[in-house]
């Protein structure tokens, strides 16, 4: 199933294109799952259909939905409440009731990815589109299988499993109570959940599209959300100018508007912006809807490939390349941690793991150059296999 992600700036209309994107496709016959996380019925109102909860047919071809966190929430913790019965009697403390419980922070984004992932696995539709949040909580959304994974990984290592039948012992040695096999398990679970969405985000169907309104705003906006994205190993797939105005709307306005779209296209090349027109109103309705020229949703990818190339011969080292474009020399920092490199650029902060033909190298260098970062490893001559 082929799966676009919409995100942008918040007003931008980025509902309103992924609404438009999905009437688009379902028009042409795609069994559409258009899906949203907003709290507020913003996705409903631009359709002209309530949303919510239960999936609902717009029109032929096209579904919406809107998960409730707040149930996922509920059952979340009553089914750990249920798990962890001994160790909260143990400490004397009260069981929560599924009334008195409201979501906390971070309850929608894991709703939306939980829904993505069931949507994808479910294979019943032939295009998923998802309505993001804005772009900074969107590009946070994005990484977090990614760091739930890590740190899963490291607080409760899968390896030690393998010791379960010593944890008594070690219990009784150590003097403290070793983790329960049910905290092994629900980590296992989750490792198993999340990566099944993080394969649904660096799937080659997956595709991340940008919304932003021509401007100054706009502009910034797409600048940081593109570096943004490369630092995850992805590209907007379109860049959707949208609420463009007419020629004899006021001089400055329009003035404005064509200097952002002049540089978006130089940036992104002229087939990868699309300007959507501005109606003179709020689009409301599937007639509405249908009135914009959003892009299409043929198979293209945000992958970005992040190769490393083969200088021993030349310079004695191999070189991997991590496009950046928007990076900025002074913003970017560099740490190597054993077999992962924790990479900065701006606000911005990922760890990756090392290629494994650079886990036997040492960092010998690093530059920024036309939007790429070229990190230079030699080769480390105790783990390096020696020629004879």
């Amino acid at each position: 199933m082929r799966t676009i992600l919409i995100t942008g700036p918040g007003g931008s209309g980025r509902t309103t294109i992924a609404a438009a994107t999905a009437l688009a496709a379902a028009r042409e016959g795609k069994r559409t799952l258009l899906l949203s996380a907003d709290r507020t019925d913003s996705l409903g109102a631009v359709l002209g259909v309530p949303t919510g909860a239960k999936p609902v047919e717009v029109t032929a071809h096209l579904t919406a939905w809107r998960p409730d966190a707040t149930a996922r929430f509920r059952q979340d913790l009553a089914a750990f409440q249920e798990r962890a019965t001994s160790a909260l009697d143990l400490l004397g403390a009260s069981r929560l009731d599924p009334e008195e419980l409201t979501p906390l922070p971070g309850a929608e984004e894991l709703t939306l990815l939980r829904a993505l992932r069931d949507a994808a696995l479910a294979e019943a539709h032939d295009l998923l589109i998802v309505d993001l949040p804005p772009t900074p909580q969107a590009l946070a959304l994005l990484t977090l299988p990614e760091e739930l994974r890590r740190y899963l990984r490291r607080l409760l290592p899968p390896e030690r499993q393998a010791a379960r039948a010593l944890r008594p012992v070690l219990g009784r040695l150590a003097g403290v109570p070793m983790p329960a096999q049910w905290l092994y398990e629900t980590a296992s679970r989750w490792d198993l959940e999340l990566g099944a969405v993080e394969a649904v985000l660096a799937d080659r169907d997956t595709a991340v599209r940008l919304v932003a309104e021509p401007g100054p705003a706009g502009a910034d906006a797409v600048r940081t959300a593109g570096l943004a994205l490369a630092l995850r190993g992805l590209r907007p797939d379109a860049l959707v100018a949208n609420r463009v105005v007419p020629e004899d709307w006021p001089p400055g306005l329009v003035a404005q508007q064509r200097k952002a779209l002049d540089e978006w296209r130089e940036t992104y090349g002229v087939h990868g912006v699309h300007g959507v027109p501005h109606l003179g109103h709020d689009p409301r309705g599937t007639d509405d809807l249908a009135a914009l020229p959003v892009p299409g949703t043929d198979a293209t990818d945000s992958a970005v490939e992040w190769p490393v190339t083969d200088r021993l011969a030349e310079e004695g080292v191999l070189v991997w390349h991590l496009p950046l474009p928007g990076a900025i020399r002074e913003e970017l920092d560099l740490i190597r941690r054993g077999d992962e490199l924790v990479v900065a650029a701006g606000p911005f902060r990922r760890i990756v793991p090392l290629p494994s033909a650079l886990r036997r190298c040492t960092v010998d260098g690093a530059a920024l150059r036309e939007g790429e970062l070229r990190i230079r490893f030699a080769p480390d001559p105790d783990l390096w296999p020696q020629t004879p």
